[in-house]
């Protein structure tokens, strides 16, 4: 099971980029950055599904007194502890692939702070079109996540959701807005 989500893990930055692209440019492949794709499915395949599925087998084996104790924690956990990690190291390594390694701290101190908060919080903002849809975005995944889908699951959930999500950090590191 770990190896079919470390490959949907791989899936969703390229289709997250290829629809990106054809947002921002109105066309398919007019100006589409192959690099960039194998940079993020490389990410996605390499470093970040690996480590979500070990996160999730751990978070699956802890044992809690009650299913609403159960719930909290998990998402607790998942948010407070596990999301600040993997938000600046996608910037950080971003940068690195990209054969930029000396905007890598520049780029984290700049941009992981924003991406958390907006990873936290709902707003809304009429400046942003596509945007306003990735706000607030994780906290109500992981609760219905952890309450109603089955533990071998979990993963695939948080993947489809990183597919929306994906579009949001790209757009971020592609116009420097953090």
């Amino acid at each position: 099971m770990a190896r079919s989500e470390e490959l949907a893990t791989v899936g969703s930055p390229i289709l997250a980029f290829i629809s990106l692209n054809r947002y921002l440019t109105n066309t398919l492949f007019h100006f589409y950055q192959f690099l960039r794709t194998a940079r993020l499915s490389f990410y996605g395949g390499a470093l970040f599904g690996p480590a979500m599925t070990t996160w999730y087998s751990f978070l699956n084996r802890i044992e809690f007194p009650s299913p609403t104790k159960a719930l909290v924690y998990r998402v607790w956990l998942d948010q407070a502890i596990l999301t600040p990690v993997p938000v600046a190291f996608f910037y950080g390594s971003m940068s690195i692939l990209e054969g930029k390694p000396e905007e890598a701290t520049s780029r984290i101190k700049a941009a992981s702070v924003p991406t958390i908060i907006r990873n936290w919080c709902v707003l809304t903002d009429p400046q942003w079109r596509l945007l306003i849809l990735f706000r607030g975005v994780y906290i109500p995944t992981q609760l219905i996540n952890f309450s109603i889908v089955p533990p071998h699951l979990r993963f695939f959930t948080v993947s489809v959701v990183s597919w929306f999500w994906s579009k949001r950090l790209m757009f971020c590191h592609l116009t420097g807005d953090s």
